[in-house]
């Protein structure tokens, strides 16, 4: 619960920022948008600190074997709640299985997350923010529509669930400089896990090109953050102007999961 609790702090935290610039810049209405998302924070932290009824939720399922690859295993939902909060970026079913696997010792059962998505946005409709989080899709920029094999926290603020052209080379750069963050943790009690090695020798070999020899942490790190610099500053102002639009034009729900299709050509002509 004290990982849900921070990352809610955290994004009341942005929230605020966010409606102060509005303020400043006489945008009400977009202070307004934010007004509401922040009031959504609160009364979900609330919940979670006993402060406020947890609204009734729906029972949740039975462990089985597609929840759980084995016993002592985080059921899926957990295990992908896990990867993505140490990525910090919206992830492919891929990446959130090789980083279960090289960073906290479990197989992910990645049939089972078109399902869980799925499952995820059911429960949200039928009882809203009875849960403290929430697996959804990223959101593309353009339509504000589910990014096709992106999951997200509901937790994170809609700037950084959105993806735009950019984004993705963005996120693969941050998502690296968190697994070497990751890694030397690991590294300072032991060896670094074959698997948790061999990830970021993909990652040394997109960045740097053809490698040979032993994994280099800091020159990893290095690259990473000297390219992330390059393409950060027109990627967070895409995403930004698409959050903007998602907070007028989409409620609650979409907002998490995103919009529908039969809505995408609409809110295209209005943007």
């Amino acid at each position: 619960m004290q990982e849900h609790l921070v990352a809610l702090e955290e994004r009341m935290q942005h929230l605020q920022q966010a409606i102060r610039q509005a303020l400043t810049q006489h945008d009400t209405a977009q202070a307004g948008a934010l007004g509401e998302e922040l009031r959504r924070a609160q009364r979900a932290w609330n919940v979670l600190c006993g402060l406020e009824d947890d609204p009734p939720a729906q029972p949740e399922p039975a462990a089985s074997p597609a929840a759980a690859d084995n016993q002592g295993v985080l059921p899926v939902r957990d295990q992908v709640r896990q990867a993505l909060a140490l990525l910090t970026v919206p992830a492919a079913p891929k990446l959130l299985s090789q980083v279960c696997h090289a960073f906290f010792s479990g197989a992910l059962n990645t049939a089972r997350l078109t399902t869980l998505r799925r499952d995820e946005e059911r429960s949200f409709r039928s009882a809203p923010y009875a849960r403290p989080y929430y697996i959804c899709s990223a959101l593309t920029s353009d339509l504000l529509s589910p990014a096709r094999g992106l999951l997200a926290l509901s937790t994170w603020p809609l700037e950084q669930r959105t993806v735009g052209p950019l984004t993705q080379r963005v996120h693969f750069l941050t998502s690296a400089l968190r697994l070497v963050d990751a890694a030397e943790r690991l590294a300072a009690d032991a060896p670094l896990p074959q698997p948790a090695e061999q990830l970021l020798q993909q990652y040394s070999r997109d960045i740097h090109g053809h490698t040979r020899g032993p994994l280099d942490l800091d020159a990893l790190r290095r690259a990473a953050a000297a390219e992330l610099e390059i393409h950060a500053d027109d990627d967070a102002d895409t995403r930004t102007e698409a959050a903007r639009r998602a907070r007028l034009q989409l409620g609650d729900a979409e907002q998490i999961f995103g919009n529908t299709l039969r809505n995408t050509t609409r809110l295209h002509r209005t943007s």
